[in-house]
């Protein structure tokens, strides 16, 4: 990718760092590329080198690219991203469409974690915990279908599978779900996009994350945990991930095609 795509910057280092950072989340440069040397950016951005060389150190520290003398500046493999630094995590919050591998990523760990979660929230979830569970469902229903109410919508998934991490009740999975915010956000806006047009699509969505609710409220762990399992799968389906058939598939199967997923990514 060339710097003529990017737009013109105003702000200092940290602006700088910000708008480079979220290029580089979006997968504008990808992992091994040589990132643009100093010269250029200062003459693209029509900025000071020091102040180049400030956003770059930044870059640096968050595992984003790699700096060696005589070579440049290089793009660090999605591996050494510092994902969970809260300054990575505020500039993804505001990416329209991140890099894809990295949403394969965040979905795999989400798949992984959450349905562990959401076990823990139906034996600990307390009564505020299933008013703010029930309050984000009722929330999603109001707006579902709505294209207007579309960014509405999506703060109340958010705020749904924000509730069941603190309705854990474990001070890790709690802040977990607070650093994985911007992540869930991303993910979710990624899924409506293909849902808007797809009304049994969102209704089945709806009716997942309503049994997600039902089993917490009754304090059914076993049932928890397969109903987090099920919206996932739907997300799943909506990111493309997997098609439809995979997704209803065992979960075994379904983890596997997101690992051959991140296998066949470029």
């Amino acid at each position: 990718m060339t710097l003529t795509s990017l737009p013109r910057h105003h702000g200092g280092a940290d602006g700088l760092a910000r708008l480079l950072g979220q290029a580089l989340l979006a997968g504008r440069w990808r992992p091994g590329e040589t990132f643009p040397r100093e010269r250029d950016l200062c003459q693209h951005f029509e900025v000071s080198r020091n102040q180049v060389r400030n956003a770059l150190a930044t870059l640096v520290a968050l595992g984003l690219i790699e700096r060696t003398a005589g070579r440049g500046s290089v793009v660090c493999n999605i591996g050494e991203w510092h994902l969970l630094d809260p300054l990575v995590s505020a500039w993804m919050a505001d990416i329209e469409t991140p890099d894809a591998q990295l949403l394969r990523e965040i979905f795999a760990f989400r798949y992984s974690a959450e349905p562990a979660v959401a076990r823990l929230a139906a034996r600990a979830a307390e009564a505020e915990d299933l008013e703010r569970l029930e309050a984000a469902f009722l929330g999603m229903q109001r707006t579902a279908g709505m294209p207007e109410s579309s960014a509405r919508h999506a703060e109340y998934d958010v705020a749904f599978h924000d509730a069941i991490y603190r309705a854990s009740h474990n001070l890790v999975w709690r802040q977990m779900g607070h650093l994985l915010r911007p992540s869930i956000i991303a993910l979710i806006q990624r899924s409506q996009a293909h849902l808007q047009p797809l009304d049994a699509g969102l209704d089945d969505s709806l009716a997942r994350h309503g049994r997600l609710l039902e089993a917490i409220r009754s304090r059914d762990a076993d049932a928890a945990e397969a109903a987090a399992v099920d919206v996932l799968r739907r997300t799943a389906v909506d990111l493309g991930i997997v098609a439809d058939a995979q997704a209803e598939s065992v979960q075994a199967p379904l983890a596997e095609s997101i690992v051959h997923a991140k296998e066949r990514s470029p």
